[in-house]
């Protein structure tokens, strides 16, 4: 499976942006990670294969919104109300071992990351 992310930028704090993350083939679930510099990569929402099941870190509850559409198995992260500290590289990653989880060795296929720099 290939993981091809896309729609990082640079924006201001309080703004928008959605990421997109296209896979070339089916997986059990799919997630978005984040590192930033000097930090350890984060887990930062998941979703399972249908869709049905949604989790978030507590950092951007409320604020973050993952969606899937399995036709095209792709998956979406809309972001709002983006915070400086949501600066990192975003990475979509994919499973075909478990279908949902929030730690990084669930995921077994990774995408080669996005900006998402926001500023103050």
């Amino acid at each position: 499976v290939q993981l091809q992310a896309s729609g990082g930028g640079l924006v201001q704090a309080g703004g928008s942006l959605r990421l997109s993350c296209a896979a070339s083939g089916r997986t059990y679930s799919m997630a978005w990670f984040r590192q930033a510099p000097g930090k350890e990569r984060e887990f930062v929402t998941g979703i399972s294969w249908t869709g049905s099941s949604t989790y978030y870190a507590d950092s951007v509850k409320g604020r973050f919104t993952i969606s899937r559409d399995s036709t095209l198995n792709t998956v979406y992260l809309q972001m709002n109300n983006l915070k400086p500290e949501d600066t990192a590289v975003y990475y979509c990653a994919a499973s075909t071992l478990y279908t949902s989880g929030r730690a990084i060795d669930h995921y077994n296929y990774w995408g080669q990351g996005t900006q998402v720099t926001v500023s103050s």
